[in-house]
């Protein structure tokens, strides 16, 4: 099944349009791609590279409490959110430190700017952990997942859980085509401090099987779509639990399909690597709900990877 994941980078790095971007990197880009992963077969942790599952479960933890701020992520040493969180405090009235200016894009080209830009991070997280309320005021990221997830806004001024609603459809109309989950909300876009790149996920029951199937409208192929991948099998197989049904498919559809330019060299070093075996998750029969599960309740046995390949993010 890692096969999948492969061919896209191959694709890619074959056939993707050379385009510009909004970090301004660069990417070599295709557009419309799907890729099936049988989780009846394993769990798609790939294994060319080390795929950090610990941040895969914070992570998806923190989406379906419906939290939209660091501070869970920095309790659970998960840092992938940093960025979008220190952009915002840098542009407010709050921050006096050193010029932080396009800090993504020069951070990646000055290595001195990178250490300070490094340091004033640290402390910022570090402040997000230790200060409530400055973590309240500068570690929430607006209306992000989340927020969709759990409390998207009516217009008669109530909220939708969506999780809780497909959850309770799955149980009552397995057969229904309306199992769907929407991040993308265009009234509250502008807010967030990163519009959401998985938008839409749809579940399908058929022989006492649940699939799903992600629409990702933006995919930065090595480093996000793995986890994506791993995110929402796992998101798959929570449901299948609560629902009492067996695992079927992932399938992951994405619009644009994109390699940064910085990540080349990375991709094709994954890419000469023997694919091992998926492992297999192990999840506390104890807890009922998606909402019970912890961070100890979720597991993976005989997760066998290749070494960790580092990448830069562009923000």
């Amino acid at each position: 099944m890692e096969q999948a994941y492969l061919e896209l980078g191959r694709k890619l790095l074959a056939e993707g349009h050379e385009k510009g971007d909004r970090t301004g990197t660069g990417t070599l880009s295709l557009f419309g791609y799907q890729m099936r992963f049988d989780l009846q077969k394993g769990f798609p942790l790939l294994t060319t590279k080390r795929v950090p599952f610990g941040l895969i479960k914070s992570e998806l933890l923190w989406f379906l409490k419906g939290d939209t701020n660091i501070r869970y992520l920095l309790q659970n040493n998960n840092h992938i959110w940093d960025e979008w969180a220190f952009d915002r405090y840098v542009k407010s009235e709050d921050y006096h430190g050193p010029d932080m200016t396009d800090f993504g894009h020069r951070s990646l080209i000055d290595p001195e700017f990178n250490l300070i830009y490094q340091e004033e991070s640290k402390r910022f997280c570090e402040k997000i952990l230790n200060d409530e309320g400055f973590a309240l005021k500068h570690g929430d990221l607006g209306h992000i997942y989340g927020y969709q997830w759990r409390h998207w806004e009516t217009k008669q001024g109530g909220f939708i859980d969506q999780i809780k609603e497909v959850i309770e459809a799955i149980k009552s109309t397995p057969d229904s085509r309306r199992l769907i989950v929407s991040a993308w909300n265009p009234e509250d876009v502008p807010s967030m401090a990163l519009p959401p790149c998985h938008t839409m996920f749809q579940f399908y029951v058929h022989e006492n099987k649940l699939s799903c199937q992600l629409y990702q409208r933006s995919g930065d192929v090595f480093l996000g779509v793995p986890f994506n991948i791993a995110s929402y099998a796992l998101l798959t197989h929570l449901i299948a639990h609560e629902t009492g049904l067996e695992v079927g498919e992932f399938i992951h559809t994405l619009g644009d399909a994109h390699l940064y330019s910085n990540h080349i060299e990375q991709m094709q070093e994954q890419l000469s690597r023997e694919i091992r075996s998926f492992p297999k998750l192990i999840l506390n029969k104890e807890k009922k709900s998606v909402f019970d599960f912890e961070m100890e309740d979720i597991l993976v046995e005989g997760y066998d990877p290749h070494p960790t390949i580092k990448a830069p993010i562009a923000v």
